[in-house]
């Protein structure tokens, strides 16, 4: 993809792929892992909601539908968490927090950046499990005083959350597995910056060789 978008070749993608063949080059991302997910659910502690995405995923651009989890990485310093928001539409890591701690300030700080790149007039789905902190009043009133609609998943339902957990899958196979780091702020450097990588030069299939930000920024264009 990035020789069509950049250099303007036209290839083929079968005829890569005999290339790399020819060449013993191998895809090693994506394969089956014994990555364990972290599950923040407590019960019912405070406001819930309907699954209004019902494990629709596909949307028309973006700021329209978005997913958001907790995961978890296990490192030689301790333990280390990501909070994102996920544009199902631009395919976009739209805002985020790298923590050592699952906690509300880390939800705080995501909000905080998802708020303040929302387009105005748009009001998305923000979809999520049925985590603890995702009924926090503080969290559901920040959501609701700026436009956004909640949704979640059935209880021990992992699969209602399919898209943002796919993307958990990705960035642990590309960037996580088999590495390590001596330090919190040395991971949550590299981690930011392959988010960056993400969103500013992953080119993606579903987008049509655009990267998420391209995708993005033309999709408002048009719609303008």
């Amino acid at each position: 993809m990035e020789l069509r978008a950049v250099d303007g070749e036209r290839i083929a993608d079968k005829t890569v792929l005999k290339m790399m063949r020819e060449m013993g080059l191998r895809c090693g991302i994506r394969r089956e892992t014994d990555y364990h997910r972290y599950n923040s659910y407590k019960g019912e502690v405070g406001e819930t909601f309907g699954n209004v995405i019902g494990r629709d995923f596909e949307a028309d651009g973006p700021w329209q539908k978005m997913g958001t989890d907790v995961t978890e990485f296990k490192l030689s310093f301790g333990k280390a968490y990501l909070a994102p928001a996920y544009d199902f539409g631009s395919k976009e890591i739209v805002a985020w927090s790298v923590s050592e701690h699952p906690d509300l300030a880390q939800q705080e700080e995501m909000l905080a950046m998802l708020v303040a790149a929302k387009p105005r007039g748009k009001e998305p789905i923000l979809h999520s499990d049925m985590g603890w902190q995702y009924q926090h009043a503080s969290y559901v009133e920040r959501l609701r005083e700026n436009g956004f609609i909640q949704s979640m998943s059935r209880k021990g339902n992992c699969i209602d959350n399919g898209a943002t957990e796919q993307v958990f899958g990705h960035i642990k196979d590309e960037f996580f597995r088999g590495r390590d780091w001596g330090d919190f702020e040395s991971f949550k450097r590299d981690l930011e910056e392959y988010i960056v990588h993400w969103n500013t030069r992953r080119r993606q299939v579903k987008l049509k060789g655009l990267t998420p930000v391209e995708f993005r920024e033309q999709a408002l264009r048009e719609a303008a």
